[in-house]
């Protein structure tokens, strides 16, 4: 079969219904979900997903449990699965050990970075440049995810990687939320050229200091984000 002439949704179907499909089931619904798809404390409508991707229930139930085990998704009885909703006061807890770690690393990468690995992140900057100016959101913050967890690694401490790669994957879904206001996400690529600024002149002390706003910043969004309408009317 020519793959090339189907189109991308079909060939999607095709691939779920290959080798590896609990796995790939699971992948897309993860994608679905990080990506707000699929929205925290939404009911899965099994019959409708099973539809979309030409499969039983059978490979769909198992890539769900797949889910639930990684938090992800909640099941109760008689009642199905459910994208697992997003805890507040744990993103807000997990922000404030970030912007610690932040910190710590912009200081640690500025003397270890090679000029190397600076090419790589001025040449995802420039690509994350290039999404904003497209519009493309979800491009954009694969992109930003991999400059954030590279600078971390940049600082050669695995323990400092490992920690905040952990935590990054905690908080996925809410901090996707932050780039929804226009003028958040073009601030944040705008705090983004100052940081990598700061990391090419090897000026550990700035890199920190910028690294631990941006944090900040994002943090504040998220969680204006998170907070229920009517709390956000009288905070104004």
């Amino acid at each position: 079969m020519d793959t090339k002439s189907l189109s991308a949704d079909t060939r999607k179907r095709i691939s779920l219904r290959g080798t590896g499909m609990y796995a790939a089931i699971a992948e897309r619904l993860r994608e679905m979900i990080l990506e707000g798809e699929l929205p925290p404390g939404e009911h899965i409508d099994e019959k409708a997903l099973c539809e979309q991707f030409d499969i039983s229930r059978t490979p769909l139930r198992e890539a769900l449990k797949t889910l639930v085990t990684e938090g992800h998704v909640t099941h109760r009885q008689h009642m199905g699965f459910q994208v697992a909703p997003i805890n507040k006061d744990e993103i807000a807890a997990i922000f404030e050990v970030l912007h610690g770690l932040e910190e710590i690393a912009g200081r640690l990468a500025a003397q270890r970075i090679d000029d190397k690995q600076m090419k790589v992140l001025l040449e995802r900057h420039h690509a994350m440049e290039a999404f904003h100016r497209d519009g493309k959101r979800t491009a954009y913050y694969r992109a930003n995810q991999k400059v954030h967890q590279q600078i971390v690694d940049v600082a050669s401490n695995p323990v400092l990687s490992d920690l905040y790669a952990s935590l990054m994957s905690k908080i996925h879904r809410a901090r996707g939320a932050a780039n929804a206001d226009v003028f958040r996400w073009a601030e944040s690529l705008g705090e983004h050229g100052a940081i990598l600024d700061a990391l090419g002149k090897r000026d550990g002390a700035s890199l920190a200091k910028l690294l631990r706003e941006h944090s900040e910043h994002t943090a504040a969004e998220v969680m204006k984000v998170l907070q229920p309408a009517g709390e956000a009317g009288r905070t104004r």
